[in-house]
């Protein structure tokens, strides 16, 4: 069962259990979803809705950050509620120690030496990676990495 026949069966059980939350978010996503694919004309594979996972959860950090600002605690409160029902769907995320060492590797591979070679670096990483962490934390990484070449 790939991850999109996943959330749909997700969405169904919170149905029949009048899970409004986990309904809402799960809606939210697959909105998501079907109008990637309407775009692109394609089913989604997995890792194309991993990552839409991954941008739905950003969207709600942000949106967390602009509600403290408000002190808006009912937004916060639904945000990371939300949070945490689009994490269940995504895959174990890797540890900052697991990343380093892919990225070491990357880095070798590659003969990176510098900033301006972070490009290069960051696609083979985002392949290797597959959705377990998010671009934010590998660019991080990568670009500690270099630095310290």
């Amino acid at each position: 069962m790939n991850l999109k026949e996943r959330l749909e069966n997700e969405l169904h059980n919170a149905m029949r259990n009048k899970d409004d939350d986990r309904k809402r978010s799960i809606r939210m996503a697959l909105s998501n979803i079907k109008l990637a694919e309407v775009e692109k004309r394609n089913e989604l594979d997995d890792d194309s809705v991993i990552a839409l996972i991954h941008k739905e959860i950003k969207i709600c950090k942000e949106t967390i950050e602009e509600a403290k600002k408000g002190d808006r605690k009912s937004i916060i409160e639904e945000m990371e509620s939300e949070i945490a029902i689009l994490q269940e769907f995504l895959p174990k995320p890797l540890s900052d120690q697991e990343l380093q060492e892919i990225a070491s590797g990357v880095i070798h591979e590659l003969k990176a030496t510098s900033l301006k070679e972070m490009g290069l670096v960051m696609k083979d990483m985002i392949s290797k990676v597959g959705g377990r962490a998010s671009s934010d934390h590998i660019s991080r990484v990568v670009r500690e990495l270099l630095q310290s070449k």
